[in-house]
């Protein structure tokens, strides 16, 4: 891998928006600045979701800085085709357009100091640069809580990221877990398919009387998501901030007592989950949309995690560090707008450069 001025690690919305601005600003890809992605191919984490996923079932999914100049948008996709090919398809068009000459797959391990330099060890060796941009995103580090009896159970437990499809689940009795879009997709696409279904979530589900999300709940989002970045704690979840449209589906799946959380169980056993008042209900398989955290355990030797639990970054910068920047970190996730920090970001490296 040639030495560079910049690595971008991941190829997702943050780390395409960062780059398609150092090339605005004239940097070469592949000489300037280095791409270096893990998947297999192009979408970032979208590649690796469940097939029934369409877009516009969850959260919006942002166009690409310039990807006007290829005609495309994802608000005038396909919604009858997978969003995964979808956002796979234009991404890759992206990239070929623009010639970010993305290497992958490629998967960074660790991130440390020799000299006055940054060093990027991965599987293919080594990459020494003077900024790295870390764009990895949440995808590889689903979160799973713990429960009481989570080793006993004896059917399976699944995450969204391991989710593929409800017929995998025909017949069988399943618990979905969380209070987001992800589990009311589960829950819809189950429904008629898996024997039995039950809806946990830790707290009542914020339904919002709104069909998508407002311009309100998604700033109040964003800014809960910058405070704690700011002050470096553990970040909140998107979905507490900005609750969840009542859709005409979801409507409907709540007139039909699809939609109807129980609360949360209090154990888990061998043959399913026990609530607070004793009652029991049988179990094949646990569904944990329970979210991800922040995938930054490569980053561990430049010691940036705070005691707070989180990484202190303002503007895209880690406050301990000026050489790198987290690209669709916090308030900048890919959920609610990872593009407005492209440019910021590309911006402040210039500076330094």
């Amino acid at each position: 891998m040639t030495d560079t001025q910049v690595v971008i690690v991941g190829a997702g919305q943050a780390g395409l928006a960062v780059a398609y601005y150092l090339r605005r600003f004239e940097l070469t890809p592949g000489e300037d600045f280095v791409i270096l992605d893990r998947g297999p191919g192009t979408g970032g984490a979208w590649q690796h979701r469940w097939d029934a996923l369409r877009l516009g079932s969850a959260h919006h999914v942002n166009d690409l800085p310039g990807m006007s100049e290829l005609g495309l948008s994802f608000d005038t996709a396909d919604r009858t085709l997978p969003a995964k090919d979808i956002v796979a398809g234009y991404y890759r068009r992206y990239e070929d357009h623009f010639g970010l000459q993305v290497q992958r797959p490629v998967t960074v391990s660790r991130v440390f100091d020799r000299g006055a330099d940054l060093v990027v060890a991965h599987d293919q060796g080594e990459t020494r640069t003077r900024i790295v941009v870390n764009a990895t995103g949440t995808w590889g580090a689903p979160f799973i809580p713990w429960y009481p009896g989570m080793g006993d159970f004896a059917g399976r437990h699944l995450h969204t990221s391991s989710y593929t499809s409800a017929e995998e689940l025909a017949g069988q009795s399943v618990v979905v877990v969380g209070g987001g879009t992800s589990a009311i997709g589960f829950l819809l696409e189950l429904e008629g398919v898996a024997g039995e279904l039950t809806w946990a979530t830790r707290r009542p589900v914020d339904f919002r009387d709104e069909s998508e999300l407002t311009i309100e709940g998604g700033v109040a989002a964003v800014a809960a998501q910058d405070a704690a970045a700011r002050a470096g704690q553990a970040l909140p979840s998107i979905v507490s901030g900005t609750g969840v449209p009542r859709t005409r589906r979801i409507a409907a799946g709540i007139d039909r007592g699809l939609l109807v959380e129980r609360g949360m169980f209090a154990r888990i056993e061998r043959d399913g989950v026990v609530w607070d008042d004793g009652s029991t209900t049988r179990a094949d398989a646990i569904i944990w949309a329970t979210g991800f955290r922040p995938e930054l355990r490569h980053l561990a030797p430049l010691k940036l995690r705070e005691k707070a639990g989180g990484l202190t970054v303002a503007s895209g910068a880690a406050w301990q560090d000026s050489r790198i920047f987290l690209a669709g970190y916090g308030p900048q996730a890919s959920t609610i707008g990872a593009n407005r920090a492209g440019r910021v970001i590309a911006r402040q490296i210039m500076a330094q450069i």
